[in-house]
């Protein structure tokens, strides 16, 4: 399984710690080229590797980590995304509902990446958190993940696991998942909730 993030801001690069944290190969591309970048993404850790958006998008596994607006641009790199897992890490704080037809964010992004399976996730914790290490004396930091397929959360959560977290499942993204949506300038009542799960 080949991972990459997509945005190369703080939320970003939280998540590429995570990665490097584990020793697990990430790819990370921005707008930027990947040489104005790339220093920064090696000082984070050896597994962290700064790419072209092009070659990144060939990952199994991609995490969206950029400003809202910006999502159709990436969904532009590639005609089709069948056979790829895309985790939405975004926020749409501020974005009218009417301008998102009345959907959860995710669904609204979801429409722009034709045959990706999608999954919201990774979102509702601030940068500075969603850096440091998950595991804490006795439980792991909760990620709350949801998407209208079923089957596309379990590889997610398995990630999520590898990472150090404890992944916390909430349904379809208009159920549960409404929780960790921004609605205009309302924010899901699970955002920056930060909660941890005891080993059991």
């Amino acid at each position: 399984m080949s991972y990459a993030i997509i945005g190369f801001g703080a939320v970003g690069q939280a998540l590429a710690r995570a990665f490097a944290r584990r020793n697990i190969e990430v790819a990370v591309a921005s707008r930027r080229p990947p040489e104005a970048f790339a220093p920064q993404a090696r000082a984070i850790g050896s597994t962290v590797v700064a790419k072209p958006l092009r070659d990144a998008v060939e990952a199994d596994t991609i995490i969206l980590a950029v400003p809202f607006g910006e999502h159709r641009e990436v969904a532009k790199v590639l005609p089709s995304w069948e056979g790829k897992t895309i985790i939405d890490a975004t926020n749409a704080f501020g974005v009218p509902p009417e301008e998102l037809d009345g959907l959860p964010s995710s669904a609204f992004v979801a429409k722009s990446f034709t045959g990706a399976r999608f999954v919201k996730g990774f979102n509702h914790l601030i940068a500075a958190t969603l850096a440091a290490d998950p595991i804490v004396e006795g439980g792991h930091r909760v990620v709350f993940l949801s998407s209208d397929d079923e089957g596309a959360i379990a590889p997610v959560a398995d990630l999520a696991k590898q990472l150090g977290f404890a992944p916390v499942k909430l349904g379809k993204l208009n159920e549960g998942g409404a929780l960790v949506h921004a609605r205009g300038r309302t924010w899901g009542q699970l955002i920056f909730q930060d909660l941890f799960k005891k080993e059991q």
